[in-house]
């Protein structure tokens, strides 16, 4: 949980994927720490302490994104990461802001579910075991009706020989009805107990049974308007099923499929889900976090005449929900108040001011990210734990190449990168993938049918690939 993490712990994991930008990382430390902070208030206080949302300001490529990602990994609150480009005005084509609100208690939903699934997971099984043990030796009602007069016991449909063993034993048996009745129940169990010992050593996994599921019936109404549907604040689904009784079909599958099939089914019938959409509300209202990329994109650069409906609409309708108000999804109610909301965006051709004034006061936190250098370009190639030399090498290796890029061979490839990001657009870390492209091309493309297994990229060899590239600024314009 995110409460055993101290803002260090959280900068020193977010140190393993980013290179630098030391500042963006404390501030969104802070931040999640104070969640947690808010939490240990009395209650006069809890409610009067609001989140201090974040704006990250810094070109492209240099790590906005990539933070948050990490972060919404490390961290297990309900998060959610949106693009600011993606919405419009109410009442236009597009998606309307609380849609956010209702994604992010989704996420919420799913994170209380998944926590709860592990909780029942042991009884889940117990039960499945038992199914499974029904369908491998199912009670005859056929045989218990007819012989209801004799006995009123129950009766097992085993294997052939079982039947038949267990007539011959019937046809030499001469006690009265109450001692055939306790040699059958005492049968039946042995034959119970050694099937279901069979089915605990694995040793009838392959075996096909024959099992009733529930049929997955998708609702036709969903397809009439995804933004209509989502605003309506209840489920269609549900209502339909509540209408017509959900059918279910018989289906032959092998004991290992069927234990996943009936895990699955056990486990949400076990789920509380009243219990689980309280907590999860609860979660996204006190620990839920926001991530709108790309906000600067919204900030109108002059003044316009008419309506601005993915400009300042999207402004105008995003201020309530970051200000704090109250958002219905299928789910319930839910309230702002208290989520963390993280804005990020280049500001190339606009700048923070070009916000309104009311959205500029929600994000009192605004950090800038420095522009990478070529040190940094140096550092990413091969510092962090999903380095871009890690990934090509082991994708390489799949094709049973081992591929050696010296050190020096990586400085001239940071060089490059550097010289390309100067010369054109500086799009930050995002060029080295071009430039790696570019280098590797020639042996990613005959490395299935090549016979030399190991190469050795140097100095020489990037110069000799990059170096007309980057002489030609023209021609980098269009290839890197």
């Amino acid at each position: 949980m995110i409460n055993d993490l101290t803002p260090s712990q959280i900068v020193f994991e977010l140190d393993k994927y980013i290179i630098g930008q030391d500042n963006a990382k404390k501030a969104v430390a802070i931040a999640l720490r104070n969640r947690i902070r808010r939490q240990k208030l009395p209650p006069e206080l809890i409610d009067e302490v609001t989140p201090k949302n974040i704006i990250m300001i810094g070109p492209t490529g240099v790590g906005k994104t990539e933070i948050v990602k990490r972060l919404s990994k490390l961290v297990k609150a309900p998060f959610v990461k949106v693009e600011a480009t993606k919405f419009t005005e109410v009442g236009y084509v597009g998606r309307d802001v609380e849609s956010i609100i209702r994604d992010l208690t989704e996420v919420g939903v799913q994170l209380v579910r998944k926590e709860w699934a592990s909780k029942v997971e042991d009884k889940a099984k117990q039960l499945v075991d038992e199914k499974i043990i029904n369908y491998l030796f199912p009670i005859s009602k056929k045989r218990k009706e007819q012989k209801t007069n004799l006995l009123d016991g129950s009766f097992y449909s085993g294997t052939e020989e079982e039947e038949e063993e267990e007539e011959e034993e019937e046809k030499k048996e001469s006690f009265d009805v109450s001692t055939k009745k306790d040699e059958r129940e005492e049968r039946f169990e042995r034959t119970r107990k050694k099937f279901k010992d069979k089915l605990e050593k694995g040793e009838l996994e392959n075996r096909l049974i024959e099992i009733e599921v529930e049929e997955n019936i998708k609702s036709t109404v969903e397809v009439f308007s995804n933004a209509g549907i989502e605003g309506m604040g209840f489920n269609f689904k549900d209502i339909m099923g509540k209408m017509f009784p959900q059918k279910r079909k018989k289906q032959k599958v092998t004991i290992a499929e069927a234990r996943k099939i009936l895990l699955y089914a056990e486990t949400q019938r076990l789920i509380d889900v009243d219990e689980v959409i309280r907590a999860a509300i609860d979660r996204v209202e006190n620990l839920g976090i926001v991530f709108i990329d790309e906000i600067d994109k919204i900030a109108g650069q002059e003044k316009s005449y008419g309506p601005d409906v993915s400009r300042g609409g999207v402004q105008r309708d995003i201020l309530p929900i970051i200000e704090g108000s109250t958002v219905m999804t299928k789910h319930g109610a839910v309230k702002t108040d208290h989520v963390l909301f993280i804005a990020a965006g280049a500001f190339t051709t606009s700048k923070p001011s070009d916000l309104i004034p009311e959205l500029q006061g929600r994000f009192p936190i605004r950090v800038e990210l420095n522009i990478l250098n070529k040190e940094d370009l140096k550092r990413i190639l091969t510092e962090p734990c999903n380095s871009l030399i890690k990934q090509y090498t082991a994708l390489l290796a799949t094709e049973g190449l081992k591929i050696e890029i010296t050190d020096d061979a990586i400085d001239e490839i940071a060089e490059t990168a550097f010289l390309v990001n100067e010369q054109t657009e500086n799009i930050g870390a995002r060029r080295l993938y071009t430039v790696l492209e570019k280098l590797l091309e020639d042996i990613s493309f005959n490395a299935p049918g090549l016979k030399k297994k190991q190469f050795t990229i140097d100095k020489k060899y990037v110069k000799k690939k990059l170096q007309s590239i980057v002489k030609n600024e023209d021609l980098s314009r269009y290839i890197l």
